[in-house]
């Protein structure tokens, strides 16, 4: 019989962790492209209607023929991962302890369809700002876990990872490190797992920083009236925008998962056409915008980690998170917001009700995968809002 103290200690671990796709996965993908069964498509429709044939089987071409998994799977490799188990689940996670003793520990979050794959430009220039022209007294320690259900924290343990329980298993992971007072960054999903850690943990976290930042109507009298002319223009985008990923993936993400699970061609898809809306500029391809061997190792850890389904659930559980609508206090933490003006929604009046902002900054390049796209931009903005924060 196991010794429940022995067991609580184990559970408490934090396991240095690799990353090795066995050659038998690599050669499976290989296959199973080189087997894609191609649809059809309406001539002249571009990308109205979604991915063009004739882009994705040249990209498929490549990511089984060009594309060097092991050499990015190396790369990863040379930052410090771990895994740890919280709330019964697995949490991976890449630590990155600043050579400077005074740095500021920073939580990095990333958001679908993304993975921690989004951060690999920023990490030097935030943990090692003297090596990269910075100033030294700028520094992070990071921390940049994969959000339960994404890449190497699967799979699920159970229905229920809401916003809110991931938040939890953050405060947690970063209190297991040592880490009594730090900052939280996030896009996506990150900008919605961030400032609930700020509700939760107000005590612990010195500054939010948060891009691709959702902001919403709550129904008062007038509330609407005294929006600016580039806020009503964002908030149309926001309401007539292309959900239809959001709608499976929040209602029935089991179903979907068995085609993306099975396809390389379907997941690739199913992402690179993200990539291609949320990018900027929105007329080009998504290469254009972001490395197309870093894209392709961002949806290699969907296919390799069988993420498809697990990664949709934070959908389903946050569109059936009633507790996550209701009301809220004002959050309290110092909090700075990064705008893409091509692509974010954010409205200010909104996002000001809501949060203590201290920190706006509006960018005319860049998109909605902004550390990928503008590493350097993201990097100055973060350093500028945690620059006010310790002052």
């Amino acid at each position: 019989m196991t010794n429940t103290n022995t067991q609580a200690a184990a559970d408490t671990a934090i396991r240095p962790f690799r990353i090795d796709i066995p050659q038998a996965d690599l050669d499976d993908l290989k296959d199973r492209l080189a087997r894609t069964r191609w649809s059809g498509e309406l001539p002249g429709v571009g990308w109205s209607r979604g991915v063009p044939a004739d882009y994705l089987k040249e990209l498929a071409e490549y990511w089984r023929s060009g594309y060097d998994w092991r050499k990015h799977e190396a790369r990863i490799n040379e930052y410090p991962q771990f895994t740890t188990t919280i709330d019964g689940q697995n949490i991976h996670f890449l630590h990155i302890q600043s050579p400077e003793p005074d740095a500021t520990p920073l939580m990095l979050l990333h958001g679908w369809p993304g993975s921690f794959v989004e951060f690999m430009d920023v990490i030097g220039p935030l943990s090692n700002p003297r090596a990269h022209g910075g100033d030294p007294a700028e520094a992070f320690h990071l921390v940049i876990p994969s959000i339960p259900g994404f890449g190497f924290s699967a799979p699920l343990s159970e229905p229920g990872w809401t916003v809110g329980r991931i938040a939890g298993a953050f405060i947690q992971l970063m209190a297991r490190l040592g880490y009594d007072r730090y900052g939280v960054q996030g896009g996506d999903t990150g900008s919605f797992v961030a400032p609930e850690m700020g509700q939760q943990a107000p005590d612990r976290i010195i500054g939010i920083h948060v891009n691709a930042m959702l902001t919403f109507p709550i129904g008062e009298e007038g509330e609407m009236d005294a929006l600016s002319e580039e806020d009503r223009e964002r908030y149309a985008r926001m309401e007539s925008f292309n959900d239809g990923y959001l709608q499976v993936q929040s209602l029935r993400p089991q179903t979907l998962a068995y085609g993306l699970h099975d396809s390389p061609a379907g997941q690739l898809a199913w992402i690179v056409e993200k990539f291609k809306e949320l990018t900027e500029p929105e007329e080009g391809l998504p290469e254009d915008s972001v490395d197309r061997d870093r894209m392709l190792t961002n949806i290699s850890l969907y296919w390799f980690g069988g993420t498809a389904g697990s990664s949709a659930q934070i959908y389903y559980e946050s569109k059936h998170d009633y507790s996550a609508w209701e009301p809220k206090e004002r959050g309290t933490v110092p909090t700075g917001v990064l705008l893409s003006l091509a692509h974010d929604v954010t409205i200010r009046r909104f996002a000001e009700r809501d949060h203590h902002i201290v920190h706006w900054t509006e960018f005319d390049r860049g998109g909605h995968f902004f550390a990928m796209e503008q590493p350097s931009l993201l990097v100055q903005d973060v350093r500028e809002f945690f620059r006010k924060v310790r002052a």
